[in-house]
């Protein structure tokens, strides 16, 4: 992508970052956990990254708000839907997945 110019570069990284939202949107049985089990991230995450950049950027934007837009729903409502309670398996997989990372693992 180093043939393209910077605005043409962020246009493109922006429809890819909101034709992501809107695939796990139209996957809401995929959990957040599973998210963190396979790929270190989440939506939860996505939306920490979102207030990070605005800061970077001088703006003001508070994780609430971020989580509204990554979830498309007030987050409650989200959670009170979509969100399975954690199985002892994916609690098993994440904390293994944590301690991995923690010890300088391939995942870290």
């Amino acid at each position: 992508m180093q043939h393209l110019d910077d605005a043409t570069r962020t246009e493109l990284e922006a429809a890819a970052f909101r034709r992501l939202l809107r695939h796990l949107d139209a996957n809401k049985d995929v959990q957040n956990i599973d998210l963190m089990i396979l790929a270190d991230f989440c939506r939860n995450c996505l939306s920490k990254w979102l207030v990070t950049a605005a800061e970077e950027r001088g703006e003001t934007l508070d994780y609430e708000t971020a989580r509204e837009y990554v979830y498309g729903m007030p987050y409650s409502a989200w959670k009170a839907n979509h969100q399975a309670p954690a199985s002892d398996a994916q609690l098993a997989a994440l904390e293994a997945r944590q301690q991995r990372k923690a010890n300088g693992g391939a995942d870290a």
